[in-house]
């Protein structure tokens, strides 16, 4: 069989060779018929698809795309690091914040954030961390919005979310590269301040992830504005979950702008269009607060009926009407970059130090519960993935700071750092059991668990982000050749798009047939010979990502050629593509953080973690993609890609168990895959319990185990509970007094951290009461 697909390929190869390099044959009986063909075959694009596609840039994810990536580049972005300015605010303003919140009374008692919180977010700038310095802002890099969201998540998504929208998808963000030189003036000063408070509204209950579906409408028309008739536009509009909405006294809103009698010109229909209204201005309404999954962020719906704005209030003032939907999507390719991702990398930093002391502390059967190889495999998941997501927000956030706008990228850092935050919260509320499932002051994970749907749902959906977004735009844009080819097509000088696309497509098959080749022989090498940027442990996993860049590139190839623009209806075809993508994305970020870190030995057990399993899923999904092709089609491509069959396999139980062995240790990677969560050195503080009382049981681990060895030979008792085995042991001389306190010590933290909130008799019903009053 092998023999047989090497003939084949050698055939093609040879017939591909004369036709290319032959100009005259090549546009004679390639290029012309396949032009056609590709004319006829090519998906349909609407306008928003369109400028969504042009919107933004392509980054790593178009060397990704390339089947061989450049490893080198990738090295030689920067190490994301804090300012020192960023690294005080955090510091002296975050902190001391944190110290103060507590979910439970922000959700159970006030169903708001109190109002000492609300005017201290403001008066220290939380809701201009983005506006420039010149502004009145913080003017921080990206990567310091996203570090400030997250470990303001692992003590209040409810806070988080209240901070990240203004700093994310907003009227500040849209000021700030479209507006004005006016509206620049007039109001980034006032939002840096906190006079005036923002929200964005895009959403309606007709248009959710279909943004450019919007009903909602602007006419042109005259009006009294300030004493004078002018031309303005008459809005109608209708949206729901719009975060901050109950609070904003500044609208921002996307909707259709129409000219039906042509008072600004030719022009009929504008398309989308961005305005910023004052939510004072007369006809606009605000309606009362949504509950999103039982957290207080402030979210609800905005409508209004024939309101009349004037023409100054668009976004980026007339030259930018109807350029709304491209202004979101490259607004939202870097807010979507920052604000989820920052709760996701926010639920795996909180689990990870949490559940690593809980596994510890908790004993069933005489054992700490992380000696049981079942608690293992769940514990190294949330730490390996944990690492993987810490890796991932770095590399996004450095993007972003280097200028780029990579709309595919941030789509992926958005749908699968939730959709881990998913996983590890799971398996964190397993291990911590009825621990994580009673509600109040002392649980830590319990309204994680609730609000990470949120995350799921918001900035696009999960399952189309995964099913249309990633590789069906990731495709088309990240690919060195299609979008090229498709603009050719669509060339309104028909002779002029056959010769572009000609000279294009002889390079498109150069690449696909090289890819072909170069495939067969990595598939028949295991990706013994691809290059590696370094040598060691690693050097295997940069082989196999390249491997896969190849094999992406290829199937992406085929999949376009066999199914045109059906492939776009193919949602599960090409959400399988968009996996392999987003894992050699998360892959590749991996390999960049242990780098950046120092190719720290003690880091390679969750490298290996993140990287085998991410192969692991992309062996998966590719054969998915072999099996829903066309047969003949589907076994070629397995057979040039996997040879000897799909070799990559889940992760080895000796890495879960190192894994384990090491993140129940005080260390310092420990320390930094849950730098974010905030925690404070005491006893009144939840996590400071459970972290307390894990240090001074392992401090003790020694005299337990000289108990543990005394009662195997018989010189204590078994089976005594450890209050009554200390006297014991003393009189025997075991072990001496300040060994007694210490270990009494640790039993004692060891007790409190699993102890579980309770309420008195008509207490939660007075909390009500309470809130009933306040309202």
């Amino acid at each position: 069989m092998i023999e047989l697909l090497l003939l084949v390929v050698l055939g093609v190869g040879v017939a591909g060779y004369f036709l290319l390099t032959v100009p005259r044959w090549r546009l004679c009986y390639l290029s012309t018929p396949f032009f056609a063909f590709f004319k006829r075959v090519l998906p349909p694009l609407s306008p928003t698809e369109r400028e969504a596609m042009e919107a933004g840039t392509v980054w790593w994810d178009g060397e990704l795309f390339s089947g061989k990536p450049d490893w080198q580049a990738l090295h030689r972005f920067p190490k994301p690091q804090l300012r020192e300015d960023e690294a005080q605010f955090i510091a002296e303003v975050v902190d001391p914040l944190l110290a103060r919140l507590n979910d439970f009374s922000i959700i159970n008692q006030h169903r708001d954030l109190p109002p000492e919180v609300w005017r201290y977010l403001a008066d220290h700038g939380f809701f201009a961390l983005i506006i420039p310095k010149e502004y009145g802002g913080k003017g921080f890099s990206n990567f310091a919005n996203s570090t400030i969201v997250s470990r303001i998540a692992t003590r209040s998504l409810s806070a988080a979310v209240t901070v990240m929208v203004p700093n994310s998808l907003g009227p500040g963000e849209l000021l700030l590269h479209y507006g004005t030189p006016q509206q620049k003036e007039y109001w980034l000063p006032r939002l840096a301040r906190g006079e005036e408070f923002p929200c964005f509204a895009l959403t309606g209950p007709e248009a959710g992830s279909d943004a450019g579906a919007i009903p909602d409408k602007g006419v042109l028309c005259k009006g009294m504005w300030q004493g004078e008739e002018v031309i303005g536009i008459r809005l109608s509009w209708n949206k729901r979950y719009i975060t901050l909405a109950p609070r904003a006294t500044v609208l921002g809103l996307a909707f259709k702008l129409y000219d039906p009698d042509h008072l600004m010109g030719d022009v009929t229909e504008y398309g989308i269009t961005c305005a910023l209204i004052p939510t004072t201005h007369p006809g606009v309404q605000v309606g009362h607060r949504h509950f999103p999954m039982g957290q207080v962020f402030m979210n609800g719906p905005t409508w209004g009926d024939n309101v009349f704005i004037p023409l100054e209030w668009i976004i980026g003032g007339w030259p930018y009407a109807g350029k709304g939907w491209r202004m979101l999507v490259e607004c939202l390719s870097a807010g979507r970059g920052i604000s989820l991702p920052a709760l996701g990398a926010a639920c795996g930093h909180i689990s990870t130090r949490t559940t690593s002391a809980y596994a510890y502390v908790r004993r069933q059967f005489g054992l700490s519960i992380g000696r049981f190889e079942g608690v293992q495999e769940a514990l190294a998941r949330i730490a390996g993935l944990t690492y993987q997501l810490e890796a991932t927000r770095r590399l996004t956030t450095t993007g972003l700071d280097l200028g780029e706008r990579p709309g595919i990228v941030t789509a992926i850092a958005k749908y699968h750092m939730t959709e881990q935050a998913r996983l590890i919260l799971n398996d964190a509320m397993d291990i911590h059991a009825g621990r994580a499932v009673q509600l109040g002051p002392n649980n830590y994970l319990g309204y994680h668990y609730m609000g990470i749907p949120i995350a799921i749902t918001v900035e696009g959906a999960n399952i189309l982000t995964r099913n249309l977004m990633i590789f069906g735009q990731g495709a088309t844009r990240c690919h060195p050749y299609v979008y090229r080819e498709m603009e050719a097509a669509a060339c309104a000088d028909a002779q002029e798009g056959l010769l572009r696309f000609d000279a294009l497509l002889a390079q498109h098959i150069r690449f696909a047939l090289g890819n072909v080749g170069k495939g067969l022989l990595s598939g028949l090498s295991l990706g013994k010979f691809e290059s590696s940027p370094v040598s060691g442990p690693t050097a295997c996993y940069y082989r196999q990502l390249t491997r896969m860049s190849r094999a992406l590139a290829l199937c992406t190839d085929v999949s376009m050629l066999l199914l045109g623009g059906e492939l776009k209806r193919r949602e599960m075809l090409s959400a399988r593509l968009g996996d392999v993508l987003s894992h050699l994305y998360m892959a590749s970020a991996t390999l960049k953080y242990y780098e950046d870190e120092g190719r720290q030995s003690a880091d390679l057990p969750y490298l290996h973690y993140a990287l085998r399993r991410s192969l692991w899923l992309m062996g998966l999904a590719l054969q998915g993609v072999f099996d829903n092709l066309p047969t003949v089609p589907g076994m070629l491509l397995k057979r040039i890609i996997f040879p000897f069959g799909i070799r990559y396999r889940p992760v080895r139980d000796s890495t879960v168990s190192a894994i384990c062995r090491d993140i129940m240790q005080p260390s310092a990677l420990r320390d930094r895959i849950s730098a974010l969560c905030f925690w404070q050195e005491q006893e009144q503080d939840p996590i400071g319990r459970v972290e307390l009382a894990f240090r001074a049981m392992l401090a003790v681990q020694p005299l337990e185990k000289r108990l543990h060895d005394a009662q195997k030979q018989g010189s204590l008792p078994p089976k005594l509970p450890l209050a009554e085995l200390i006297p014991l042991a003393q009189t025997a001389g075991l072990v001496s007094e300040a060994e007694a306190t210490a270990l009494r010590e640790a039993e004692r933290l060891r007790y409190a951290a699993l102890q579980v909130d309770s309420f008195a008799p008509g207490e939660l019903e007075q909390m009500g009461c309470d809130r009933a009053r306040e309202s």
